[in-house]
């Protein structure tokens, strides 16, 4: 899976704002924390679910099984907007 063409992703001061071109069914800004931003800049490339997992891992300090929720919430998210291809 990896991030839709539909939407550009830019950061700013801490904080991720995800917007959708023209051409994307959702209307509105995804506004997110370093968290969110992690995760979207893995999704810039092909990529698995587990892979992400292990990359917040290596750079966030916190328990593996909460780090796997936190990303399965934001691919949930981002699925729902279409902003996803898989």
């Amino acid at each position: 899976m990896k991030l839709s063409k539909d939407y550009i992703l830019h950061t700013s001061d801490g904080e991720t704002i995800l917007v959708p071109t023209a051409n994307a069914s959702f209307s509105g800004i995804v506004r997110g924390n370093k968290t969110l931003g992690a995760v979207l800049g893995l999704l810039r490339e092909e990529t698995t679910e587990a892979e992400i997992v292990d990359a917040m891992k290596k750079r966030f300090d916190a328990p593996k099984d909460t780090i796997a929720q936190d990303v399965r919430r934001v691919l949930d998210g981002l699925r729902k907007i279409g902003a996803l291809e898989e």
